[in-house]
């Protein structure tokens, strides 16, 4: 693999007992990439730093745990912690906390998704130490009092009870649960309804006691000098104990790569799709090849098919999805490119030039099927694993044939057969990818996503990929590579199973015939 980084070891000017045990690393980008420094403190915890220019600057911490890890007795805890953030401390009362957010004058978060749990804060320069103090605060020190709990119980019942009223929030839930039986990536993000009352202090300390040790964190930072931030992060972080050995990546544990997605580069060097919208992927963070193997608890994809009968729905829905590749592979690259190939989104969006009225699914589907409202393509990315696939919405049959789902699902499976069958128009390719390059560099022009990328990029493969080489990788995305990859996803010749879910009042009859009729795989 070419490195546009190469890093150097060497100590941080830090103060002196950080210095004797931590160790720094300085990447020597190109000229458009900016430069980025990661200090390992004694106790595993790392500290990285991009020195971009700008009047506000971010800062945030980002945790390997999450759904994916938790277990059916601690189901529903990341949603917890996530609720239960910036509230009262062992120093801090809730009054307290809320007068020193609001003196930050800017905006602190936390989110937990499927592989991370971030805290992060945007603020004036002068604000960081206040920020991170803030975050180390309700990390390391909280209080979980039971009125406070109580109260997100019933904000966790009003979420569940809103996300499920909206189907286009719910079905991609129920997809992955679908897709990977439940289990791993297949847990649910929401807390379970019959969950909430069993979470409780103990439940939430024991999930961070397990989780939420220093070699499984990372703190990021943009707009501040990186001295800065390392004694920031050895001030309130240093204190926290490293792991037990069950939790450490292993060093020689190979990665369980599904049988269908087994190719002749599979020792190519690991990459990642970062996803901006939890459910559409914007933009590329490739792995380094300093990054470690991933946790020996990986997901198993099943596939699989559900219908949620609804007789009342406005709109009928259809979800179709393979397995694809993890950010263990290149062919992250062109599952990306094909991605924003098809593209799509509503009817009635703002589709202009530059926002994809040129994509497949515009031009194929939303353009010719006055009955579609909404038809888009996903990736959902994950470290062993992901889902890419097709979903639309539609009007339901009233009188017309047309608009059941066992007439709509056949155009989706089309759309992902002239991938695998058909040569694809140079000019066509060229702008997917443009498309895909633009998405990646202009995301990143905020500061609180820049900040999140390199937190992310950092927790899970050890460096920051420069911007430029990822236009490199896009760049050498062609047709024969979107082809093979197409194949090795969802060929006939794999062992490949779909994941189908459908929402309305039809199902959609038998599929797998359908997928064997334009060619795909249909275990």
């Amino acid at each position: 693999m070419r490195r546009a980084a190469i890093r150097t070891l060497r100590h941080t000017p830090a103060r002196r007992h950080i210095s004797r045990a931590a160790s720094t690393v300085k990447a020597h980008p190109s000229a458009a990439d900016p430069p980025v420094r990661i200090t390992t403190l004694p106790n595993g915890l790392r500290v990285a730093t991009e020195s971009t220019p700008g009047h506000f600057s971010s800062v945030g911490l980002y945790v390997d745990a999450g759904s994916r890890y938790e277990s059916p007795s601690t189901s529903g805890v990341s949603h917890f912690l996530d609720r239960m953030a910036f509230k009262t401390t062992t120093s801090r009362s809730e009054e307290q906390m809320a007068a020193d957010i609001d003196a930050l004058g800017g905006q602190i978060l936390c989110s937990s998704a499927r592989e991370s749990i971030m805290y992060q804060s945007s603020h004036f320069h002068q604000g960081t130490p206040l920020a991170l103090s803030l975050i180390s605060d309700t990390v390391l020190e909280p209080a979980f009092l039971p009125d406070e709990l109580e109260a997100q119980r019933e904000a966790a019942r009003y979420e569940i009870r809103e996300v499920s009223s909206k189907p286009e929030m719910i079905l991609p839930e129920i997809l992955h649960d679908v897709a990977y039986d439940g289990k791993t990536l297949g847990n649910p993000l929401l807390c379970p309804e019959d969950q909430i009352d069993r979470i409780d202090r103990p439940a939430l300390k024991g999930f961070m006691k397990e989780w939420y040790t220093p070699d499984r964190m990372v703190i990021a930072g943009a707009g501040m000098q990186h001295e800065e931030l390392v004694e920031l992060a050895d001030k309130h972080f240093a204190s926290l104990k490293g792991s037990k050995p069950a939790h450490t990546r292993s060093s020689t544990g190979a990665q369980q790569v599904p049988p269908n997605l087994l190719h002749s580069s599979q020792q190519s060097s690991p990459t990642l799709l970062k996803s901006l919208s939890r459910s559409a992927s914007s933009y590329l963070t490739p792995e380094s090849a300093l990054g470690q193997p991933p946790l020996n608890q990986g997901s198993t994809y099943t596939g699989g098919h559900r219908f949620i009968h609804d007789s009342a729905t406005e709109f009928n829905h259809v979800y179709l999805a393979f397995e694809g590749v993890g950010i263990h592979d290149d062919d992250v690259y062109a599952v990306a490119t094909m991605q924003v190939l098809l593209g799509g989104g509503g009817s009635f969006s703002a589709g202009g030039p530059g926002k994809g009225m040129y994509s497949r699914l515009y031009t194929h589907i939303l353009n010719h099927f006055p009955q579609i409202d909404h038809c888009a393509s996903f990736h959902h990315i994950y470290t062993d694993s992901s889902l890419f696939g097709l979903f639309a919405s539609f009007v339901p049959s009233s009188g017309r044939q047309a608009n059941a789902p066992a007439h709509i699902f056949p155009h989706l499976v089309h759309q992902l057969s002239l991938l695998l069958y058909s040569n694809l128009p140079q000019a066509e390719l060229s702008r997917a990818k443009n498309q895909l390059k633009s998405s990646l560099m202009m995301a990143l022009e905020s500061r609180a996503v820049e900040v999140e990328d390199l937190g992310r990029q950092v927790l899970v493969h050890g460096r920051k990929i420069p911007v430029s080489e990822m236009c490199e990788k896009i760049d050498a995305v062609d047709d024969a590579a979107l082809r093979r990859v197409a194949a090795r996803l969802y060929g006939p010749r794999t062992s490949a199973r779909a994941s189908v879910v459908v929402m309305g009042r039809e199902d959609v009859g038998d599929y797998r015939g359908v997928l064997r009729k334009y060619g795909l795989a249909d275990a």
